[in-house]
């Protein structure tokens, strides 16, 4: 049984910077590329970062490149999230999860309210 634990999230003002983090358990986390995935009031969940399972490839959605930074460290079988420059936009539940389907069961998520 695979389970994602988030943490992190905060309220911190437009230009801010935030750190999450994504501990996993189970034999999945080495062996997959993971993401990072984000859900704002009324929207769609999207995938704002991926990482390979070395960590030399990685590619984020156009909204959060150049701001945001992924990286893993798979000893602790663990994701992270540097978030710097937040938006108001950037508001959302944070969430990690697999980087390709078929995605294991979403974890609780971490909430990011940026104030403007």
């Amino acid at each position: 049984q695979v389970q994602l634990v988030e943490s992190g999230g905060g309220l911190v003002q437009a230009g801010g910077s935030l750190r999450l983090s994504c501990a996993a358990s189970g034999s999945i986390f080495s062996i997959n590329p993971m993401g990072w995935y984000r859900q704002a009031p009324g929207k769609q969940r999207e995938l704002v970062a991926v990482v390979n399972t070395g960590g030399g490839s990685i590619s984020y959605a156009d909204s959060v490149k150049g701001r945001f930074t992924i990286s893993r460290h798979n000893a602790k079988n663990t994701v992270y999230l540097q978030m710097n420059s937040l938006k108001p936009e950037d508001t959302a539940v944070y969430y990690c999860n697999l980087g390709r389907p078929p995605l294991v069961p979403w974890g609780q998520g971490t909430q990011v309210t940026v104030s403007s």
